[in-house]
């Protein structure tokens, strides 16, 4: 099974909550993750709010093409408890 980003929400500096594919839906803090030339633009929190999810590829990606791969972050997130 393939995992995309369905839908991104910004919960904090550097953190978003991500709902995949699966219907799962985790909590991502990319602070420790911005490393390397292309990530750098992503240590402004300006910047890092304009984070949006590809249609096309089901990726999170920035304007300048830093982007992560769905399974990088559902790896490293934290599962959000859903309320039935």
């Amino acid at each position: 099974m393939f995992l995309h980003v369905k839908s991104i929400r910004d919960i904090g500096e550097f953190e978003l909550s991500l709902e995949f594919s699966d219907n799962v839906i985790k909590n991502v803090d990319l602070k420790d993750e911005l490393h390397g030339e292309v990530f750098e633009p992503l240590k402004d929190p300006t910047f890092f709010k304009k984070v949006a999810v590809n249609s096309e590829t089901g990726m999170i990606e920035w304007p300048n093409g830093a982007d992560f791969a769905p399974e990088f972050l559902y790896k490293i997130g934290q599962e959000v408890k859903q309320v039935a």
